[in-house]
């Protein structure tokens, strides 16, 4: 093993150069993974936003998904953004037949929750673990949590609109999910707190 971290992106689809940009500020080697082997060389991996049921088919077809299982069931530090926190749940609501998770974290996501593409915003918020001043959120096509189980760590909610008091950020064990997409705004601080959950876990 080497002594320096590399944390991965699940490549198949979605906003994998925003994320491998966003790791490469944090001291960490970054690479994207798009092959079954390639899982097994990562210290922790990103699964990007993008289009959740697209990167379930392509997760299957390219022989990931068995791989991907493993080493979220043995411990392996996973950050969701977006379409990664609906990959990360459990449950899904308004998902579409046949779609599969690889799930990790007690809780219910909603699909496309805030609406379609048109309807997508930014808000200020606070991020438990983060202090200030708050994140600047990036909501496109998102998800929200509307339930979690008791294991499972609230560390963000809407705080105003139709939309106030929605979970929008969560951690379960090693495993963490945001339906925003901290990898487009050039704050890095949600990456650096998952690097810092990598290299716990490495410990």
């Amino acid at each position: 093993m080497t002594s320096e971290l590399v944390v991965g992106v699940l490549a198949v689809q979605g906003d994998v150069r925003e994320h491998l940009s966003a790791l490469a500020e944090c001291d960490v080697l970054a690479r994207p993974v798009r092959r079954p082997s390639e899982v097994a060389e990562v210290d922790g991996l990103i699964i990007p936003g993008g289009e959740s049921t697209t990167i379930d088919k392509l997760t299957r077809a390219f022989d990931l998904r068995e791989p991907l299982l493993i080493r979220i069931k043995a411990g392996l530090p996973v950050f969701g953004s977006c379409a990664g926190m609906i990959l990360l749940a459990d449950r899904v609501q308004d998902g579409i037949d046949g779609q599969q998770t690889l799930g990790g974290i007690d809780m219910t996501v909603r699909r496309n929750a805030f609406g379609r593409q048109v309807e997508s915003f930014e808000e200020d918020l606070r991020f438990a673990v983060l202090g200030d001043p708050p994140v600047r959120a990036v909501f496109i096509r998102a998800p929200w949590v509307e339930q979690v189980g008791a294991q499972v760590e609230v560390l963000a909610q809407v705080e105003a609109g139709p939309a106030a008091g929605r979970i929008v950020a969560v951690r379960q064990g090693n495993l963490l999910a945001t339906s925003f997409h901290p990898e487009i705004t050039g704050d890095t601080r949600v990456h650096r707190y998952f690097v810092d959950m990598v290299r716990s876990a490495r410990v």
